[in-house]
C-alpha cells in the first residue's frame, strides 16, 4: 500500500485537526504502544503519534519503525509528531 502524493496531501489535511492518540516514551516502541496503536487504527484509519524528547531514535526513524510494526503508512512526520494511516479492510460478502 503506497500512497500517492495527492492521497498524502488529503490525509495531511484531515490529520491537522486530530489529537494525539498514542505517545512513545523514553522506552521507545513497546508492546503496549503497538497495541494502543493497533486499537486506534482499527477504529480510525488516521492516527497521530507523539514521540518523547528522550526517544533514542529520531522521530522520523521511530515513525517508520512503528509504521512497519503495525503495517501502516507514515503520512508525515513533523517535529516530534507523526501521522500514520492504515486503510480499514473492506468486507467482501
Amino acid at each position: 500500500m503506497t500512497l500517492t502524493s495527492k492521497q498524502r496531501a488529503d490525509l495531511r489535511a484531515q490529520a491537522h485537526h486530530l489529537s494525539v492518540a498514542a505517545h512513545v516514551g523514553h522506552q521507545g516502541i513497546t508492546d503496549s504502544v503497538r497495541q494502543t496503536l493497533e486499537d486506534a487504527l482499527k477504529n480510525h484509519e488516521l492516527v497521530k503519534v507523539q514521540f518523547s524528547k528522550n526517544t533514542a531514535a529520531t522521530p522520523k526513524q521511530a515513525a517508520n519503525d512503528l509504521a512497519a510494526a503495525v503495517t501502516a503508512e507514515v503520512v508525515q512526520a513533523i517535529g516530534r509528531t507523526a501521522t500514520l494511516y492504515r486503510a480499514k479492510p473492506t468486507r467482501s460478502e
